[in-house]
């Protein structure tokens, strides 16, 4: 604004000394800059403030901040959800695979109701337990073998000791409780053993 009214002044410097004698043409000159200036100011009234730009810049970074939030809330809700699904179905496989075995003890049960010879029944009962341990092995479950192995706290848990037979059990397990599992190499279950003394 400042460069058009210099220009201005000094375009009117310059007709008045042109045209003293012409009035007419100086207010013509006149009035042509004024519409001119008129119509910058209208075009600058019309532009949006500083403020009014850092307003918008501000609500539209509010709007992303609030989607991106709304957004992570919804994967975090999700994420919770998947997981409590995951852990109530984490042992589905293992019991889908011991089905087979419940229903051959199902079987079995029927059919001692009617037996007289005991020797079928035992022979059934001891298919069914291979079963279900070929069963336990392919999931990763290995028996732990206790009975003539030095006593080891990490695998054994002694439930007494009695006096040795020899002096090579000494120290051995001589005895098993309870047999020890791993599963995948790590112990799930200590086996219960009886320690020599």
């Amino acid at each position: 604004m400042a460069l058009l009214a210099m220009n201005f002044n000094d375009m009117l410097k310059k007709k008045k000394k042109e045209d003293i004698e012409n009035p007419e043409g100086l207010n013509a000159i006149i009035d042509e800059n004024n519409q001119e200036q008129s119509g910058q100011t209208v075009e600058v009234e019309n532009a949006p403030s500083a403020e009014d730009m850092l307003k918008e810049e501000l609500s539209l970074a509010n709007d992303k901040y609030l989607r991106l939030y709304a957004e992570f809330d919804n994967f975090r809700r999700r994420t919770i959800k998947e997981r409590e699904d995951a852990r109530k179905m984490e042992g589905k496989d293992l019991i889908v695979s011991l089905l087979p075995v419940l229903d051959d003890f199902e079987r079995a049960l029927r059919s001692m109701e009617g037996a007289t010879d005991i020797a079928p029944v035992k022979q059934g009962v001891e298919l069914i337990q291979n079963k279900l341990k070929n069963t336990m092995a392919q999931k990763g479950l290995k028996e732990m073998e206790s009975i003539g192995n030095p006593f080891d706290p990490e695998l054994h848990e002694a439930i007494t000791n009695i006096p040795a037979t020899s002096e090579e059990w000494k120290g051995k397990v001589m005895d098993e409780m309870e047999k020890g599992y791993f599963l995948n190499d790590k112990v799930v279950r200590f086996a219960k053993v009886i320690v020599g003394a």
